[in-house]
C-alpha cells in the first residue's frame, strides 16, 4: 500500500482525496491550519498536524518520512481574500507549494499533484479555454497559482514528477456552508436554505463551468498513476459546460420546497466574468471525463445539505445527542 501526504484535509476536496486513499488501503498524513477546513471532517485514521503548510517548523515534524506522492490542496482558496492579505495568499498559495517541493526533492519523493485554479486564465481568452490559452490572472490568489506551477516546472529538474490540475468551480455535498467567501454554490445553497433568499455579487450571465467533488477527486487520484512522458502536465479539470450564473440558481431552486427570492447587487474584486473549459486533454493523456451532471450534482448536494441543516438544528434544540 502507499503512502500519501494530502495537505488540506480538514477541508472539502482534501478529506475527500485522503478519504478515498485511506479507504483503499493507504496511509495518509495530513497538514491543516484549520482556517477555513474543520478538524472533525479530517477522516479517521489520516495522521494529522496542525498547522501552516509554509511553515518550515511544521515541515519538520514530518521527520523526513518519504512519501509516495504528495497532493498538495491546501491554501488560500479564494480570490476575494486575496485581496484583504496578499501576503498570506502569498505563503499560504506559494511559499507552501516551494516548500514542499522542496521536501519532496530531499526526501526522495516522486509524485508531486498541485490543486491549481482556472483563475490562473482570467478574462480574456475565447472559451472554451485549453491549456494553451494564455495565462493573464486578475487577483492575488490567482497569481499565486501560477507562481506555483512555475516552481513545479523547476522542480522536475530533481526528478519529481509534476501534475498541475487547474479546478474549474468544485461543488459537492461536504462544501463548507459556513464560509461564505468561497465556493460560489456553496454560498448560494446556503443561502437559500438558512436565509431562505440568494444574494448574487455580480450579474445574472456571469458564467462558470461547475465540476463534482467526485470527479474531481477521480482526476486527482488519475493524475498519480499517469504515465505521460513528460516530467510536468498541466490539465484543466471541467466540463466543457457553459452555466450562468442565473441557472445554477434555476437548478438550486428546482431543489426547494418553495421559490426564494433572488437579488442582484454589488460585485466582487477580481472576479472573473465568465469561463468555461476544454477537458480534451486529461480525456487524451489520463482517460479522464466528468460523470456527473450539473442537475444530479446540484440535486445531491441539497440532499446533503437540507438534511445536514436539520441534523445541525435538531442538535441546538437536543444538546446531549
Amino acid at each position: 500500500m502507499g503512502n500519501y501526504l494530502v495537505t488540506g484535509a480538514a477541508g472539502f476536496i482534501g478529506s475527500a482525496l485522503a478519504r478515498q486513499l485511506l479507504g483503499a488501503g493507504h496511509a495518509v498524513t495530513t497538514i491543516d491550519n484549520l482556517s477555513t477546513g474543520i478538524e472533525a471532517h479530517i477522516p479517521e485514521g489520516c495522521h494529522k498536524l496542525i498547522g501552516n503548510t509554509f511553515d518550515s517548523a511544521v515541515l519538520q515534524k514530518l521527520n523526513s518520512e518519504r512519501f509516495d506522492a504528495i497532493y498538495h490542496i491546501a491554501g488560500q482558496s479564494g480570490g476575494i481574500i486575496s485581496f484583504e492579505d496578499p501576503i498570506y495568499d502569498l505563503n499560504s498559495n506559494a511559499a507552501s507549494t516551494l516548500l514542499l517541493l522542496d521536501y519532496a526533492r530531499k526526501t526522495g519523493c516522486p509524485r508531486f499533484i498541485y490543486a491549481s485554479s482556472m483563475s490562473v486564465y482570467g478574462d480574456e481568452n475565447p472559451c472554451p479555454i485549453t491549456e494553451q490559452s494564455s495565462l493573464k490572472p486578475k487577483s492575488f490568489y490567482a497569481v499565486g497559482k501560477m507562481a506555483s506551477e512555475n516552481y513545479m516546472r523547476i522542480y522536475t529538474k530533481f526528478g519529481i514528477k509534476c501534475t498541475a490540475l487547474r479546478f474549474n468551480n468544485v461543488y459537492g455535498p461536504g462544501q463548507n456552508l459556513d464560509n461564505m467567501r468561497q465556493g460560489m454554490v456553496s454560498i448560494f445553497v446556503a443561502q437559500a436554505i438558512r436565509n431562505h433568499a440568494i444574494h448574487v455579487l455580480g450579474p445574472k450571465e456571469r458564467f462558470r463551468d461547475f465540476v463534482y467533488i467526485e470527479d474531481v477527486v477521480r482526476a486527482l487520484l488519475l493524475s498519480e498513476k499517469g504515465q505521460e512522458p513528460e516530467p510536468f502536465n498541466v490539465y484543466n479539470v471541467a466540463t466543457n459546460i457553459k452555466t450562468t450564473v442565473e441557472e445554477l440558481i434555476n437548478e438550486i431552486q428546482k431543489n426547494l420546497p418553495s421559490p426564494v427570492p433572488v437579488r442582484y447587487e454589488g460585485s466582487t474584486p477580481g472576479d472573473q466574468f465568465g469561463i468555461y473549459c476544454s477537458y480534451e486533454h486529461i480525456k487524451e493523456c489520463l482517460h479522464w471525463k466528468p460523470a456527473v451532471s450539473l442537475r444530479e450534482g446540484i440535486c445531491q448536494m441539497m440532499q446533503w445539505a437540507t438534511q445536514n441543516e436539520a441534523r445541525a438544528q435538531t442538535l441546538v434544540i437536543n444538546p446531549t445527542e
